[in-house]
């Protein structure tokens, strides 16, 4: 079952859902907008090897914009720290983006129990588009799970709540 944006509030408040900072005017009948973050990542190489070691060049978006160009992903990052130990998360792309040819986590849109930090987005564009740093750039939802629950053992299983306060510390964002 997915939580409402009024549950999503309430569970943020009872510290089993992590956003921050947070701010009310961003929550959706049935998840939060999230924003993008200060920079985008872009790889350097021209062809990725799936087993090879990635370089990445690190690009600050501008007050004024950065353009997107068209076959190139765009590896950027939430601006809030999201998570939970409670629910799954999804996160997906906002349909007025998308209709302008931004498309968002198109494969990497599941969010583990347990995971807590700002979240890798996966962008990528059809046409140039101009995006801001701060901007609403997609929506995350949260849903409840069944049966007992494997430990997230992934990638940045080991960062999760290493590197962010615990939910009671970040409520007050």
């Amino acid at each position: 079952m997915i939580l409402t944006g009024r549950e999503i509030a309430r569970q943020r408040q009872l510290g089993a859902v992590t956003i921050a900072p947070f701010e009310p005017s961003q929550l959706n009948p049935q998840s939060y907008n999230y924003r993008l973050g200060q920079t985008v990542r872009v790889h350097r190489t021209q062809v990725a090897d799936t087993h090879a070691e990635h370089e990445l060049e690190e690009i600050r978006i501008p007050a004024e914009g950065l353009v997107l160009q068209p076959g190139t992903v765009y590896l950027g990052t939430t601006a809030e720290v999201i998570g939970s130990d409670r629910f799954a998360m999804r996160l997906i792309g906002r349909s007025s983006l998308g209709r302008l040819g931004l498309f968002l986590q198109y494969s990497a849109d599941l969010g583990h129990r347990g995971s807590r930090h700002r979240w890798t987005l996966e962008l990528e564009a059809t046409q140039p588009i101009r995006v801001y740093p701060g901007m609403k750039i997609g929506q995350v939802s949260f849903w409840h799970t069944a049966g007992p629950p494997l430990p997230y053992a992934g990638t940045f299983g080991h960062r999760s709540h290493a590197s962010v306060p615990p939910p009671h510390l970040l409520a007050a964002s």
